[in-house]
């Protein structure tokens, strides 16, 4: 076994980012055995650290992306500040930040500084739109770049409006990409010796992540409808009403629609000429949802799932949040840990020969390790 922590155990980071998109991409290196400095203003800290919902008055939406990471409060504008600063910055291998685009230069940290500073750093930034184009001044939160990117418009129903994806996708998927641009350029720091600066914009970000709005926009020049729980290029691939619950069923080939068929009793559909394919399939979706549902109506969805599921089609039941979390399966995928005496998300990153401990090391309170940090520092 690797007695190490972590692949990146000994990498020194620099957090100088707050509320979700830039602590969600440094937890990601902190969990993989980095050591991760989260510099705060002043005064409250992190935005999110007065944000609810709270257990034993510390907020769950700041503790679970700041787990096990160190607190200072600096002040970027105090000569003294600075100092200490800097002195970090000479031994850190990465500075993370997600302020907008300039306010870092203004306060004397420009990229050019940092790689006067320590040539071997790497200078991680994250924003609403980046570092270039018409827009990379604006300020940006999850909605405002779910409602910019086009994933608003295209997620719901087709009789309904627009509806902001139920998590906030675009700060989570900036943030992983964060974690991964920085990889990249310590692996490519091996090769060069010389640092980086990583540019992520949660524009860019979820604009990649529309997959098949982009697909359909690209084929036809034309805006993409709501599908509602359907996939537009796949049938049958929706969400079914049975007796009492509804279920997910997928078939994403002919075989496992014959498959289906057969489960639910419905041979006379795969000779169908409307379902022979998948295109037809797709082009008559609506009729055979209503002959599909027809069927799963007459019994619960337990019997449903358990012969569906002895057929080899992908199926599954619709589940809360609550059942989700208490699932059998996370917890043998240790993706319910406790930090800080208090339960949250685990790490989905699994490397063989290193430890995924249970039990980690909570949230720092504000400043925490402000004494220590400046002594090792010379503030």
């Amino acid at each position: 076994m690797n007695s190490l922590k972590g692949p990146f155990d000994g990498l020194l980071v620099i957090d100088l980012t707050h509320v979700l998109n830039g602590p969600f991409g440094t937890q990601l290196l902190c969990d993989a055995g980095a050591r991760v400095i989260k510099v705060e203003r002043p005064e409250h800290g992190d935005d999110t650290r007065i944000y609810g919902p709270f257990i034993h008055d510390q907020s769950l939406y700041y503790s679970f992306v700041n787990r096990g990471k160190e607190s200072i409060v600096l002040d970027l504008k105090d000569k003294q500040d600075q100092t200490v600063f800097c002195n970090m910055l000479k031994k850190a291998d990465v500075l993370a930040e997600n302020y907008r685009p300039g306010v870092l230069e203004k306060l004397g940290f420009s990229w050019e500084k940092l790689q006067e500073i320590n040539p071997r750093l790497i200078y991680a930034s994250s924003s609403g739109f980046g570092h270039t184009g018409p827009l990379k001044d604006l300020p940006a939160y999850d909605t405002i770049i779910q409602a910019m990117s086009g994933i608003m418009m295209e997620t719901g129903f087709p009789d309904g409006p627009p509806v902001r994806v139920g998590t906030s996708i675009s700060d989570l998927c900036a943030g992983v990409y964060l974690f991964a641009g920085i990889a990249s350029a310590l692996y490519g720091r091996e090769k060069t010796g010389r640092g980086a600066h990583v540019d992520i914009a949660m524009f860019d970000a979820t604009l990649s992540f529309l997959e098949h709005g982009l697909m359909a926009y690209i084929a036809t020049g034309q805006s993409p409808g709501r599908s509602g729980n359907r996939h537009p290029y796949m049938a049958p691939f929706d969400v079914f009403n049975t007796q009492d619950n509804p279920i997910a069923v997928c078939c994403g080939n002919d075989t496992l629609f014959i498959s289906l068929c057969e489960s639910l009793q419905l041979t006379p559909l795969i000779t169908d000429p409307r379902f022979i394919s998948n295109e037809m399939r797709v082009r008559n979706q609506a009729g055979l949802k209503l002959i599909l549902e027809s069927r799963l109506k007459t019994q619960p969805s337990s019997y449903w799932l358990e012969r569906i599921h002895k057929a080899g089609v992908p199926v599954a039941p619709l589940l809360t949040v609550a059942q989700a979390v208490e699932h059998p399966q996370t917890r043998a995928r240790n993706m319910m840990i406790e930090a800080g005496g208090i339960r949250m998300p685990g790490n989905p990153v699994k490397i063989s020969g290193y430890p995924d401990p249970h039990i980690r090391a909570g949230a720092a309170g504000l400043n925490e390790h402000g004494e220590k940090i400046r002594a090792e520092f010379g503030g």
